[in-house]
């Protein structure tokens, strides 16, 4: 989690896509090894960059810029790399350290902002978590989701999710989420969402074009299945667009937790690989509130935390939650493939 070596943190990076059956990902992530000797501004701020540079997740901002220069159409050399036609790493190497001189202008703005990278594949496990919660606590929820970036994600109850044999949402959805599922099928319950909405500090608007290439850029070539869920999460999100705020993760909490609760109606903090890019003391703030809220709620208005976050040490995802009242411990639910490829259900 602290790595703040930048070789090292190129490394982890590569290694993690390789591990998540991302091949050639790895093989572009781990040329940026190349571009630090470049005479670029983008080695510069690269070799300087200040703080955690894999929390920071700096070697998918560059991944990002580089495979938009292919999607976008500005340059498709690496576009042979992509589709695994070019495997000899000194070969990419060469490839990403000369794209990177000669495009500097136009990848340095990728390092200003953390990558989006907005899954739909992670809700079978969030779906998971709220049906494994509705035995507990009662079928409806409201959910809040914080980083929820193009609301990809805020949009859950609009999908058909077959979860080792558990069925959930309408039959009708364009977005079928069916990984492949290890261990015993998720548990069988309803699950009503009775209110959705998420927050971002730079929310993407799906409907914008350059916006939504940008989101696309952010997807590892290697997983061709994702393209397709953007697109159909774009569909949904023309007809309807997710309720987001641009808001502070810390802001919007404390906004929702002091918000009127329904009764009968579980309360609940969402949120996927977004924990790491938080700054410490926005964590702590939120663990902090979470657990005062807690510590309030009642049978009659329960509150839930939904975490689909990294485990460095595993380069597997963690679905962990916690209730009140009554289980105020986390419990680990599930580990699951980065982008949702599949989920080993513990429960």
């Amino acid at each position: 989690m602290g790595i703040t070596d930048v070789r090292e943190a190129i490394a982890w990076q590569a290694d993690h896509a390789a591990k998540a059956l991302a091949p050639n990902t790895a093989r572009v992530i781990r040329a940026e090894l190349a571009i630090l000797d470049t005479p670029t501004e983008l080695a510069q701020r690269m070799n300087n960059w200040p703080g955690l540079s894999l929390e920071d997740a700096m070697p998918l901002r560059v991944a990002g810029g580089l495979h938009w220069l292919t999607l976008s159409g500005a340059d498709r050399r690496l576009e042979r790399v992509y589709a695994g036609e070019i495997t000899d790493q000194a070969v990419v190497d060469e490839l990403v350290a000369t794209l990177a001189v000669e495009w500097d202008a136009k990848l340095v703005p990728w390092l200003d902002s953390p990558p989006q990278t907005n899954e739909a594949g992670r809700s079978a496990s969030i779906m998971g978590g709220l049906l494994w919660l509705s035995q507990r606590l009662g079928p409806k929820f409201e959910l809040n989701e914080i980083g929820a970036s193009a609301g990809v994600n805020t949009m859950i109850e609009r999908y058909r999710y077959d979860l080792g044999g558990t069925l959930a949402g309408p039959v009708d959805s364009p977005m079928h989420i069916v990984p492949e599922w290890r261990g015993p099928p998720a548990p069988s319950g309803e699950v009503e969402i009775v209110s959705i909405r998420g927050c971002d500090v730079a929310p993407i608007d799906l409907s914008d074009p350059a916006e939504a290439l940008r989101l696309k850029a952010y997807v590892w070539p290697d997983a061709t299945g994702r393209m397709g869920r953007i697109e159909a999460a774009a569909r949904l999100a023309a007809e309807t667009p997710p309720l987001l705020e641009r808001k502070d993760a810390e802001e919007f909490v404390l906004e929702r937790l002091a918000a009127p609760q329904e009764p009968g109606v579980t309360r609940v903090l969402y949120h996927s690989v977004m924990w790491q890019y938080l700054p410490q003391a926005a964590r702590e703030a939120i663990t902090v509130a979470m657990e005062q809220a807690g510590a309030r709620a009642s049978v009659d208005r329960p509150l839930g935390w939904i975490r689909l976050e990294t485990n460095r040490e595993t380069f597997r995802h963690e679905l962990t939650v916690r209730y009140w009242p009554g289980g105020e411990e986390p419990v680990m639910l599930a580990e699951a493939h980065p982008h949702g490829a599949w989920v080993e259900w513990l429960g």
